[in-house]
């Protein structure tokens, strides 16, 4: 009944079409972009949970050292 007030069958036609679209968008863009990635962004996966961790254990250390 709440949902039935705010999703229409306009608005659910709408939504199916926009995550249609844009998924396919994204897909195209990436593989125009594939060529690109290993000149720009080599060893960018090891960077980021490297540096992601790093955080995380600052964090961990931070709220351990000092409490809530």
């Amino acid at each position: 009944m709440f949902l039935a007030a705010y999703f229409t069958t306009g608005r659910i036609i709408f939504i199916i079409f926009f995550v249609l679209a844009f998924g396919a968008l994204i897909v195209w863009s990436y593989k125009k972009d594939t060529k690109n990635h290993d000149r720009y962004y080599k060893n960018a996966g090891k960077k980021v949970l490297i540096y992601g961790g790093l955080i995380i254990a600052i964090f961990v250390a931070i709220r351990f050292i000092f409490g809530n």
